[in-house]
């Protein structure tokens, strides 16, 4: 059963100094030495406050979602933004899609800022038999918010991972300790997934199974954070291996039909019962309920047996649809791990490699729990072909507003789906075509001003 423990709201001034230069991509100290007085973590307890920041840890940015195409705004929408960037962002122009001080760079650089605080300070700190399995718990939450992080800014800021070019494509800077002195030199695509790849793999060997409280992360969820890496490497094996290893510890679904009756404005709960690892975006300006309205490609697909229809959308005053589906259980999107989403990347991993009955298998687990109880028939497939292309539509229909649509459409286009992205605005379409240099966003350009690293080529 999941416990729930409240944080620990213990900030440490140095800290929140040193962040503030770190996140900015800046190379260069303040000159004046910070007040000796000010605390230092020292102990489990203090580095374990620093994990317990959920705002810091389980931030992480949007943009990807505003790009990804799953819904539209009007042309006023558009035009009251009163952020320049999120206007530029939605129609895919090829710079300043971030504003100075970017919010969504200073998420990523503070999050791995503080992982490696506390991998720095638990080497001051002597394991011992009386404290090895705190010791080790720490140890492995930090290297998995650390590749956590990095793997959906990877998202955002690098190309779709392709074996044939990742060892030349741009990554990011593989930042592994708190000296912000160290110049910010992007690595290879490949050497970003590696480091992400071996964070996940040694965290799993230090996690618990279940946590206090799945805010913070667990074995499970580690497992389910390298089959989403895998995944977005198109390494089908191995991210079927770990979706597997994830869902022999933890597997729970919630059954829609216990919810079908909630007139809650948003009627999932946070951490519910399908969450293996909380994570979320801020919905900004553009994200809101009102303003971003599901495309009807998208929601036309939901039969009216299905009950996502109904809990997954509001219905507005002109026809359209917002997103209230949203497992953060309020006005953030979730951007975390859950059940459905593993059982769906099983699925696809397992027709891809030959083993469609096993993915219809589970499949049919999942979507019998979203239908209407006893209206529900077994998904069948003739071909591989046929079970892939309803998995795929599965998978859209299911994790809609999670952040992970944009990576999904970098993979599938790399697959030769050519997707292409169209958006209308005051009688002009806007196009993003597949593998479009535009699908690696921009770094924000105040901080490769200040870092002097790479751009993202245009």
């Amino acid at each position: 059963m999941k416990a729930n423990k409240s944080f620990r709201g213990i900030y440490f001034s140095i800290f929140m100094l040193v962040i503030a230069i770190f996140i900015n991509g800046c190379d260069k100290f303040l000159s004046e030495k910070p007040d000796k007085s000010l605390a230092i973590p020292s102990t489990l307890k203090d580095l374990q406050a620093l994990l317990d920041n959920k705002g810091a840890l389980t931030s992480e940015p949007n943009t990807g979602e505003i790009s990804s195409g799953d819904f539209y705004l009007q042309n006023s929408d558009w035009t009251s933004l009163s952020s320049e960037a999120n206007r530029r962002a939605y129609i895919w122009e090829k710079d300043y899609l971030f504003l100075t001080n970017a919010v969504e760079w200073q998420t990523y650089s503070t999050a791995v800022y503080y992982c490696n605080s506390v991998l720095e300070g638990l080497e001051g700190v002597a394991r011992t038999g009386s404290n090895s399995v705190l010791y080790d718990n720490i140890k492995g939450q930090a290297l998995f918010f650390r590749a956590k992080n990095m793997l959906a800014a990877s998202g955002i800021w690098c190309l779709a991972y392709d074996e044939s070019t990742a060892s030349s494509d741009l990554g990011l800077p593989l930042r592994v300790n708190t000296n912000f002195n160290e110049p910010s030199v992007r690595s290879s695509l490949r050497q970003t997934y590696e480091h992400i790849i071996s964070d996940l793999k040694n965290a799993v060997l230090l996690l618990p199974v279940i946590p206090v409280s799945y805010v913070r992360p667990s074995k499970p969820g580690a497992f389910a954070c390298l089959s989403r890496t895998f995944l977005a490497m198109r390494r089908y094996e191995e991210a079927n291996v770990y979706a597997d290893s994830c869902l022999q510890h933890f597997d729970a679904l919630i059954d829609y039909n216990t919810l079908a009756s909630s007139k809650a404005t948003y009627p999932f709960v946070s951490l519910n019962n399908e969450v293996l690892s909380e994570a979320g975006m801020a919905v900004g300006q553009i994200l809101n309920l009102t303003r971003a309205r599901v495309v009807d490609e998208l929601y036309n697909q939901y039969d009216n047996d299905d009950l996502r229809k109904t809990l997954f959308f509001t219905n507005n005053s002109d026809g359209s649809h917002g997103f209230k589906g949203r497992y953060s259980g309020g006005t953030s999107l979730f951007s975390g791990f859950a059940t459905d989403e593993v059982i769906l990347t099983r699925a696809e991993c397992l027709v891809r490699t030959g083993n469609r009955a096993e993915a219809l298998k589970l499949l049919n687990r999942l979507l019998i729990t979203r239908w209407k109880k006893g209206t529900f028939s077994a998904i069948t497939a003739a071909s591989d072909n046929e079970a892939l292309e309803i998995i795929l539509s599965e998978r859209r229909k299911e994790l809609l507003f999670r952040g992970l649509r944009w990576i999904d459409l970098k993979r599938l286009n790399k697959e030769g789906r050519n997707i292409t992205i169209r958006r209308q605005l005051n009688g002009q379409e806007y196009m993003l075509p597949s593998n479009d240099l535009r699908y690696a966003l921009p770094i924000p350009e105040d901080v490769v001003e200040l870092s002097g690293m790479q751009q993202n080529p245009r």
